[in-house]
């Protein structure tokens, strides 16, 4: 993979070419391109260990996820092929102006630069009922809702997602390439929880192993030798995909949300060769942070899930703000997502750090973070718009 880089670097002209594909992608090559880059070794190994210690709840959160690419694709994609942008957070900027634009993008960079470090984390490693509740793992209207939420956010307004989308012919080819991963997520989801399943009739779940190593385990002791390799060669395979994905979209969002407004270069030329650079940097410091995460006996994938909540309930409510609520202001937007990073850290944080100082909602299942990060952020913003401008009649 890394000789294959080389070589076709060489192709790329501009930062365009190298974060966008040169806007001239096919829906089905974006559709698997999504599907890959939410594929990572945390989907493989973990969700068949769900599955070998639980059951098959989790396949709720997949029907979410359509539910949500669907949103995406009727009300925030096509706000995204007006003009020509190269990130999420740019529209941000039309709307409510630079500031917010920065600021968007600077809870991304950190939230995705965490969010990854777990999945590096994960690549070393070679939930439950239809009545509602708000603290069982998984259930129906907790994976509907908060699946469709997460998954608004994280293909609405992640810039991880948004750049693939970017690189389609257009907007129809986007929203079929956006509808078609969600169909995809499902029918990959389902495959991997009857592989847990399976692991469970074989006995694989040993007494003191944790969830995650289940199904590596078994692959590396009881598959013949051949098998094993290929099991193991593709759960390096999904790391490889949703990492280049990663310090891609990190790389892309620094270079054209700060250096280039930043410092007022915008040669294309030298915006690749910055690109490169902070790709490269992006790369050392999700490596340094994943060594955070050896110790952490949360199943990774929930684990990556739950951080990630953190700021994606106030990006989806401040694009919900910019659409749907028209005396929001920059300092609203602002204001809301701070708010917002402040109210879940301790909910998120508190459930998933043993030990950590500040608990709130110690029992609320992580698929409703999001929607809880996004009413905070709906309402901060809704108030905060209504102090110090006059009611429009």
């Amino acid at each position: 993979m890394v000789v294959f880089g080389l070589v076709l670097s060489g192709r790329q002209r501009d930062a365009s070419d190298y974060f966008l594909g040169h806007r001239g992608l096919p829906w089905w090559a974006l559709m698997l391109s999504i599907v890959a880059t939410e594929t990572s070794a945390l989907t493989v190994i973990s969700v068949p260990g769900i599955a070998a210690r639980g059951d098959l709840t989790f396949l709720q959160i997949a029907f979410g996820y359509l539910v949500g690419r669907i949103g995406v694709a009727r009300l925030l994609l096509p706000g995204y092929f007006e003009g020509t942008q190269d990130t999420a957070y740019q529209r941000l900027e039309r709307r409510f102006g630079s500031a917010a634009r920065r600021t968007a993008s600077g809870v991304f960079l950190l939230t995705r630069a965490l969010a990854d470090c777990v999945r590096i984390f994960a690549t070393a490693i070679p939930l439950a009922i239809i009545r509602p509740s708000l603290t069982a793992l998984y259930t129906f209207w907790g994976g509907l809702i908060g699946g469709a939420l997460l998954t608004a956010a994280s293909h609405g307004t992640d810039q991880l997602i948004v750049q693939r989308l970017l690189a389609a012919r257009g907007l129809k080819d986007a929203q079929r390439a956006l509808v078609g991963s969600g169909v995809f997520i499902i029918l990959q989801f389902a495959l991997f929880l009857l592989v847990g399943t399976t692991l469970w009739l074989a006995g694989a779940d040993q007494a003191g192993m944790r969830g995650d190593a289940i199904y590596p385990t078994f692959a590396i002791t009881q598959l013949p030798p051949g098998l094993a390799g290929l099991v193991i060669a593709g759960i390096l395979a999904a790391a490889m995909s949703s990492h280049a994905s990663a310090v891609n979209s990190l790389a892309s969002a620094a270079t054209l949300d700060f250096y280039a407004p930043l410092t007022g270069r915008q040669d294309p030329t030298h915006l690749l060769w910055v690109g490169r650079w902070l790709t490269l940097f992006w790369t050392a410091v999700l490596i340094a942070g994943a060594m955070a995460f050896r110790n952490q006996n949360t199943p990774v994938v929930q684990l990556a899930l739950s951080i990630v909540s953190i700021t994606y309930g106030g990006l989806l409510g401040t694009y919900l703000l910019g659409g749907l609520w028209p005396r929001a202001r920059q300092i609203d937007v602002i204001l809301a997502i701070i708010v917002s990073v402040l109210v879940m850290s301790p909910v998120v944080l508190g459930a998933v750090i043993p030990g950590f100082p500040i608990r709130w909602l110690s029992g609320l299942a992580w698929p409703w973070y999001v929607p809880l990060g996004t009413a905070a952020t709906v309402a901060v913003g809704m108030v905060s718009s209504m102090v110090g401008q006059p009611v429009r009649r």
